[in-house]
């Protein structure tokens, strides 16, 4: 697709839907928001990333505001695709193109106490929401009985797929993991959580407040790696999560389930989420759709519920790769749904596109084919 001219419109607003990201979360919400007939335009720093692919796009760097703004001026609504444009940037854009912040779904408060993972932790716990205790790791390490031993030390702002996560259960891990944080700033410690299993829901707050059923996902080295519906109801805690940080739009919530059967809150993504992406097979409203509504201010589907749906994601991998081979043989299982995010350059562990089918063994199964070597 072409580049969208440069600069803010003038007051004119030629796209209905800007969106600041252009992954595939990106690409996916687009392709909701066309088949509403919807125009949309996105920023990213790569000219042929996914989204730029299937609609207009504004190549430029997602922490400047200037290169923000020229989306922001030109879109009537505007969304993002990840949590981690800085709050402060958000308003300096909305100042340089004009806008008002209505325009941005969601809003600019919620979005500063999600991007600081402590901030996130004292919301909950300021609520009532259970969440695992957290302290700033500089004041941990000035007087260390404010949390015992074991501890998980999170990068406080950007970390995500256990990038900026450290693990000490002794002493000496401790003082082996803190030893090149300095004073510690930017760090927090959290309490160690010995979960049974995590679980996660997709949250909407718009016109309407309510979950997608709830999952259960499996991680395979910090990466989520397999996500299917499970028994359990976490809708009443992950809204309450939402609630607890004044969020409005669609919101990924990650929680804990322990081992007496209680839940906690780990986190949550102001976005589309890797743990709905089951939601495009299931043959009800997707959790793309609902973010393009929520974006929009349109109505929303106040009970998605639609068929059984398991997701397997698709990393990359070294070596040679044909992707018509693959796709032929992951679509031999029954009820299999291939998607490519049609990123440029495969990497290994570079989040390539995933599968969905009726059950976890059938999509693990087409995941499984689908990596076969030719």
């Amino acid at each position: 697709m072409a580049e969208a001219e440069s600069g803010t419109s003038g007051g004119v607003l030629k796209f209905d839907l800007g969106i600041l990201g252009g992954g595939q979360l990106a690409r996916m919400s687009i392709q909701a928001a066309q088949r509403m007939g919807l125009r949309c335009l996105s920023l990213d720093p790569d000219a042929q990333s996914p989204a730029a692919q299937i609609a207009p796009s504004v190549r430029g760097q997602l922490d400047d505001p200037e290169a923000l703004a020229q989306v922001v001026g030109q879109a009537r609504h505007i969304t993002l695709e990840n949590e981690f444009i800085r709050a402060a940037d958000l308003s300096k854009t909305l100042e340089i193109a004009g806008r008002e912040e209505s325009c941005l779904v969601p809003g600019i408060a919620p979005m500063a106490i999600i991007q600081d993972k402590l901030l996130q932790r004292r919301a909950y716990a300021q609520a009532g929401v259970p969440t695992p205790g957290a302290v700033d790791l500089v004041e941990l390490l000035a007087n260390p009985s404010l949390l015992p031993l074991p501890v998980v030390l999170k990068a406080r702002f950007g970390g995500y797929d256990g990038k900026g996560t450290r693990y000490a259960r002794t002493s000496d891990e401790f003082l082996k993991q803190t030893a090149d944080l300095g004073d510690g700033t930017g760090w927090l410690a959290e309490e160690f959580v010995p979960f049974s299993r995590e679980l996660a829901a997709m949250v909407f707050v718009g016109d309407q407040t309510g979950a997608f059923p709830t999952v259960e996902t499996v991680q395979a080295n910090h990466v989520c790696d397999l996500v299917f519906p499970c028994d359990t109801d976490a809708s009443a805690i992950a809204i309450a999560a939402v609630e607890a940080v004044g969020g409005k739009g669609l919101f990924g919530v990650e929680l804990f389930q322990h081992q007496d059967g209680s839940l906690s809150i780990n986190e949550m993504a102001p976005r589309p989420h890797n743990t709905g992406h089951y939601s495009l097979d299931w043959g009800a409203t997707s959790q793309f759709e609902q973010h393009v509504r929520l974006a929009m201010g349109f109505p929303v589907d106040p009970h998605p519920r639609g068929c059984p749906m398991a997701m397997a994601n698709l990393l990359g991998v070294a070596g040679d790769f044909d992707l018509r081979e693959a796709t032929t043989r992951a679509l031999s299982v029954k009820g299999a749904h291939v998607h490519w995010y049609g990123k440029p350059e495969m990497r290994a562990g570079r989040k390539m596109g995933h599968i969905n089918a009726p059950t976890k063994e059938l999509a693990a199964e087409a995941r499984e084919l689908f990596f076969v070597s030719s």
